[in-house]
């Protein structure tokens, strides 16, 4: 399999399908209609083999890699959907943390374009399908399947799950998800099914009754994951995040530690020990304390997730996180302003439909910035952000690339500073990409 094929094969995908990331809400399909005629046409494929869906407005990709990584140390072979991807379109598709296969993929596309032409699906309509065949065919005892937007209409929506998570609800698409925190939860709960199980990771008063509302309709049980655990955090190396866990109905303490360095990280752990446990007590998944400790301790290494508070280096410090909206922000700003340096610099850019002013109020005025955009069309131009930014108290020079930006960063920083890269997916990933040649 060459590369030049391979990439024809993506450059159909990205060219021929309606892609959220250069469309925006216009790219969506606001009905299942696409994906349950896709399944149709490729024999169910959503059937074959257990799966969790977890939706979200922040955390549920790290939400999913933990879960993926606790079933493969516990000895399933699972499948893992997630999205948007970093640097390699596989990988949105893995199976024990291997990303899909090239060869398949260029093989499935090529099967695939006469029901494209017929069907017209999105990007993301044939991502979904794609991973629930390459699942099916690699014969996966389950798969973790995150959302992509909302929950109720996502085309991840055709699946029938053994067990419901909904990470936390906050502010974020509200041109398409609603402009009430009740109204988003609306569209996340609609990923809940008859007589399913779902673990809510934060609790809140403004969506309480959606959930509860949603569980009784369904006939289902709901838990609150933060009465069912809580976590201390004791201390956090440069390798290691450590916690002190205690299982509210046991009474029991327990000692973890995760390679995920996000102080966040502390909300998604909560949820997935909850979702553990509801695992264990419903379905009778084998998911021994040890196997979960070993896996949280190597999340990255099982699953390959990257882009959460990731120390790309010291000496200078850079660290590049995949927040995107108020909420994210928010924590990323608080670990942030904790990293010790002489002065700090920070790359952002941004999508131009999100509603940015929320976020950039988070963002410290003493920081040198590089306002830059992804090379998408969906991106907020780099001079449009700038503009924004400087009404925010916000001091810096606009740049037409990610890789300028980060050019200008580490050229202007001494050996006792600090950058943080953030702002979206797609920023981060051109950066990930741009500091590999260092590297090289």
């Amino acid at each position: 399999m060459t590369d030049s094929v391979y990439q024809q094969t993506l450059d159909y995908l990205y060219t021929r399908l309606p892609m959220f990331s250069k469309l925006g809400k216009d790219a969506i399909k606001a009905d299942l209609t696409n994906i349950r005629k896709l399944c149709t046409a490729f024999g169910d494929p959503q059937l074959d083999f257990k799966t969790i869906h977890i939706a979200g407005t922040n955390g549920k990709g790290s939400t999913s890699h933990m879960l993926a990584a606790i079933l493969q140390q516990s000895g399933y072979k699972t499948g893992l959907y997630t999205s948007p991807h970093i640097l390699d379109f596989r990988e949105r598709i893995r199976v024990n943390g291997i990303c899909a296969n090239r060869e398949w993929i260029v093989n499935f596309v090529e099967r695939c374009k006469e029901v494209i032409e017929e069907i017209q699906p999105s990007f993301f309509e044939i991502t979904v399908i794609m991973a629930l065949m390459y699942f099916k065919e690699q014969q996966v005892d389950i798969a973790v399947i995150e959302t992509g937007l909302g929950g109720r209409l996502d085309s991840t929506n055709i699946i029938i799950p053994i067990l419901s998570i909904i990470t936390n609800i906050s502010y974020d698409h509200k041109d398409i998800l609603g402009n009430t925190l009740a109204e988003i939860a609306a569209e996340k709960a609609g990923i809940i099914k008859p007589m399913v199980p779902v673990v809510i990771g934060e609790q809140q008063p403004e969506t309480e009754n959606v959930f509860f509302e949603h569980a009784l309709r369904n006939q289902t049980t709901l838990f609150y994951a933060e009465s069912l655990w809580d976590l201390v955090r004791i201390k956090q190396d440069e390798k290691y995040q450590y916690f002190k866990a205690v299982n509210r109905a046991q009474q029991e303490m327990y000692s973890l530690k995760t390679d995920l360095l996000g102080t966040y990280q502390r909300h998604n752990i909560i949820t997935v020990l909850a979702a553990c446990d509801i695992l264990k007590n419903t379905t009778g998944l084998q998911l021994s304390f040890e196997d979960i400790k070993t896996a949280l301790a190597h999340v990255k290494q099982l699953t390959g997730l990257r882009g959460r508070w990731e120390w790309l280096q010291q000496n200078p410090i850079i660290i590049a996180d995949v927040g995107h909206n108020a909420a994210g922000m928010s924590e990323v700003m608080a670990q942030w302003a904790q990293v010790p340096a002489q002065h700090k610099h920070i790359v952002v850019g941004f999508v131009k439909d999100k509603e940015i002013d929320d976020a950039l109020a988070l963002f410290p005025k003493n920081n040198t910035y590089y306002f830059c955009n992804a090379q998408i069309p969906r991106a907020l131009p780099a001079a449009q952000l700038q503009e924004q930014a400087t009404l925010a108290g916000l001091h810096g020079d606009a740049y037409a690339t990610v890789a300028y930006a980060v050019n200008a960063a580490t050229k202007a920083m001494s050996a006792v500073d600090a950058l943080l890269i953030t702002g979206s997916f797609f920023v981060v990933g051109e950066a990930l990409e741009r500091l590999a040649q260092d590297n090289s």
